[in-house]
C-alpha cells in the first residue's frame, strides 16, 4: 500500500522513487498519454526512465514534482499531477493522466490541490502552465481553474508554440 502526502475525495499522492519503474512505463509508456508532451508522441523506454529521474530529482533538490497520483478507492494509477519550479517563488504545474481517467474531472480535483499545496505550503507567488495547442482537454481544465492566457510560448519537446497561462492567488 502506498503512503500519501496529500488526499483529496477521489485522490491519493504520493512521491516517485527508484521502484517506480513499472509505474512510470504504464503512464509514461502510453502513447495516448504522451501524444501532447514530446514531438514524436511516444517515450522510449530511455525516454521513460530519464523522466522517472527527473521528477525523482526535483524532489530532492526542489520538493516538488509531478507527483504520482492514485485512484483512493481501487489504488490504480490515475496519472501524475504536480509542481517544478520555474523561478524564484513561481513554479508551473502540470498533469499527465492514464487516457482511462480522461473527462472524469480528475485533472480539474488533482490541480486543485496542488494549487492549493503551492499557495499555502510554499508560499508560491504564482503558478504557470501551459498546454499542447491540440490538447483541448488542458485547455479546459486550466480556464476552469483560473488561469489566464498570457502568451503563447515554444516548447521544445513538441517543437509547438504552446498557449501558457499564470494563476496569482488572490
Amino acid at each position: 500500500m502506498r503512503e500519501f502526502f496529500l488526499k483529496t475525495d477521489r485522490i491519493g499522492f504520493s512521491k516517485w522513487d527508484c521502484r517506480d519503474q513499472e509505474l512510470a512505463r504504464l503512464l509514461w509508456g502510453d502513447s495516448e498519454v504522451t501524444k501532447y508532451i514530446c514531438a514524436s508522441g511516444i517515450f522510449s523506454q530511455k525516454d521513460i526512465i530519464n523522466r522517472l529521474n527527473i521528477e525523482i530529482s526535483n524532489l530532492e533538490k526542489y520538493q516538488v514534482q509531478y507527483w504520482p497520483i492514485f485512484e483512493l478507492d481501487t489504488n490504480e494509477l490515475i496519472g501524475c499531477c504536480g509542481l517544478r519550479p520555474r523561478s524564484s517563488n513561481e513554479y508551473e504545474i502540470g498533469f499527465h493522466l492514464r487516457k482511462k481517467y480522461w473527462n472524469q474531472g480528475y485533472a480539474t480535483e488533482a490541480a486543485r490541490a496542488v494549487i492549493n499545496f503551492a499557495f499555502n505550503i510554499l508560499k508560491a507567488e504564482n503558478l504557470f502552465a501551459g498546454h499542447n495547442p491540440n490538447n483541448k482537454g488542458s485547455q479546459k481544465v486550466l480556464q476552469k481553474l483560473g488561469f489566464i492566457y498570457i502568451r503563447d510560448e515554444f516548447y521544445e519537446p513538441t517543437g509547438l508554440y504552446h498557449p501558457s497561462y499564470k494563476l496569482t492567488e488572490e
